[in-house]
């Protein structure tokens, strides 16, 4: 049995779809808080459980039986996060879980300017711990790009602090990588190879895909941290996520996303899709 947290989630959920064209169905399940959003994969066969990354006893029940399970990361931050994850860790080695699969990330550091790359990296610890287990480091969503920088793009003019090459990748390619991951049952033992696109760009080079994708020229222009995060709290974003943002950047400068493999293409056997790709179906 298989189990999949954080299942009616973007990433989650298309885990579990992907799933059912691998595996038969009778041997997938969801662990979900709301079992009233599952309702859909309850029609296809998938087995709902309800449980908490706040409840080890709910999560105990949710693992129980299962061979694998994959634990979508929480969408928290700090010891919050790692907390919850060490919860979630604790449930499946308590039921005897044989492994443990995270979504974890291509730049997981401790120390990283950008925060949850130091949550991932401090779970991916916690799983050392023992027993086997997989780190899914997946390369920065590239849907989180256009969630930064849409708007810039849309208006022509791109004003970033410096950053670096990012390997910008897919969400739903990441999602088929660990369902096929999944469906294998065997190998990919600790940190798996950065699971990226085939190239890393920088948003100089974002905004001259774009000029190119939309037939409208986009500038690029890079302006100061301190500039940058107080204009962006200025416009209404919380001081929290605008430090979070100016970590990405700061960490991107750094190099700490920038590594490419064809470890992501291996799995999926085609070729990621590239931010040309994105851009493209965004509809700038």
């Amino acid at each position: 049995m298989i189990v999949v947290t954080g299942a009616t989630g973007q990433l989650g959920k298309a885990v579990v779809e992907d799933l059912l064209h691998r595996v038969p169905t009778e041997r997938i399940a969801v662990s979900v808080r709301d079992v009233g959003k599952a309702t859909d994969l309850a029609r296809q066969g998938v087995a709902v459980r309800q449980a908490d990354f706040a409840d080890e006893a709910s999560l105990r029940a949710a693992f129980e039986g299962s061979d694998q399970v994959l634990i979508v990361s929480a969408n928290k931050l700090g010891e919050e996060a790692l907390r919850l994850h060490r919860t979630a860790i604790a449930a499946a080695r308590a039921v005897g879980v044989r492994r443990i699969l995270y979504t974890s990330h291509a730049g997981a550091r401790r120390g990283s300017s950008f925060p949850p790359a130091g949550q991932h990296a401090g779970t991916e610890s916690d799983l050392a711990g023992g027993g086997l287990w997989t780190a899914l480091r997946h390369g920065f969503y590239a849907e989180s790009c256009l969630f930064m920088v849409g708007n810039g793009l849309r208006a022509g003019e791109l004003c970033t602090p410096e950053d670096g090459p990012v390997a910008w990748t897919a969400r739903a390619d990441l999602a088929e990588a660990d369902a096929a991951i999944l469906a294998a049952g065997d190998g990919w033992d600790g940190p798996t190879p950065p699971l990226t696109a085939g190239r890393a760009v920088t948003m100089a080079e974002v905004a001259v895909i774009a000029s190119e994708v939309t037939g409208r020229a986009v500038r690029h222009t890079v302006i100061g941290d301190v500039e940058w995060r107080d204009a962006k709290i200025a416009g209404g974003m919380p001081a929290l996520y605008a430090d979070m943002l100016l970590g990405t950047f700061q960490a991107a400068r750094r190099g700490d996303f920038a590594a490419t493999d064809p470890a992501l293409e291996e799995l999926l056997g085609r070729p990621p899709r590239t931010m040309r790709e994105m851009l493209a179906a965004a509809g700038l």
